[in-house]
């Protein structure tokens, strides 16, 4: 495990692998740089053909954190990221964090090449979740409240069925869930600001590459071809047959396709 320094003096956590171009994963909600579709499985994946960096957002894993949160410190902790690749890398987000790798777009980080996975974009706003769910969120996680926290998140902003959840709290994942429930609000913040982060993103000249699950619900779809066509250079794709749980080595190749032309 290295670290860096990110502008406001937090300590970000990151592991590299692999030898060629880099390339930074960014996880979404309950993602550490373990996770398995933006972490240290994924990166092995891609080893081959790049030098992968997998690294804990703040709050999460080994990264410290500094409140008052803020989206704009997220991107600053990906710039110190891209630093240490090198000055310059390619990019990859899934969920909110694909979304946050969008937001470092427009705000002109030096981002070579970019490609998110299903980040979500809730092009109806009767499905988005309330302004107010970030607030609740970080008040239930700072009165120590974290599985309820999980909870919240998993139900309003997922949709997992209760009896589902019941399930998941008998399992060892659960306690994981709960180690990283006090940033689910800033996942809610960053899925928050999506659509005006649509209506920003014609400021991005990194060549970008949109993707989503061909079993993942129609709203994924919609959000996901409005960002590919809000870029300039703009692509989107769906992966047959997959979920937001996605095939690592369906991920990969179409990663290592991308980011190789």
């Amino acid at each position: 495990m290295n670290q860096v320094r990110s502008t406001d003096g937090t300590s970000i956590a990151f592991e590299t692998t692999g030898e060629g171009p880099p390339l930074i994963l960014i996880g979404g909600a309950f993602n550490d740089r373990h996770a398995k579709a933006s972490g240290t499985p994924l990166a092995a994946l891609l080893a081959p053909h790049f030098t992968v960096f997998s690294y804990d957002r703040r709050g999460r894993g080994d990264s410290s954190d500094t409140p008052p949160y803020a989206i704009e410190r997220e991107v600053e902790d990906l710039g110190a990221v891209i630093d240490e690749a090198g000055g310059r890398a390619f990019v990859y987000g899934i969920s909110s964090g694909g979304l946050l790798a969008l937001e470092a777009a427009v705000r002109e980080l030096p981002i070579d090449k970019l490609a998110l996975y299903e980040a979500p974009l809730v092009l109806d706003a009767n499905r988005r979740p309330p302004e107010s769910l970030a607030a609740e969120l970080a008040a239930l996680s700072a009165a120590g409240r974290r599985s309820e926290a999980a909870e919240l998140f998993l139900t309003r902003v997922v949709g997992v069925p209760p009896q589902v959840i019941a399930g998941m709290k008998q399992t060892p994942m659960w306690r994981e869930l709960e180690a990283l429930a006090h940033t689910l609000s800033y996942d809610v913040r960053i899925t928050a600001g999506a659509v005006a982060l649509s209506e920003r993103a014609s400021s991005v000249h990194a060549p970008t590459l949109v993707l989503d699950g061909g079993a993942s619900p129609p709203w994924m779809h919609d959000g996901s071809r409005r960002l590919a066509g809000a870029v300039p250079n703009g692509r989107y794709r769906t992966l047959e047959g997959q979920t937001h749980d996605v095939d690592l080595g369906v991920l990969a190749a179409a990663l290592d396709e991308f980011f190789r032309a």
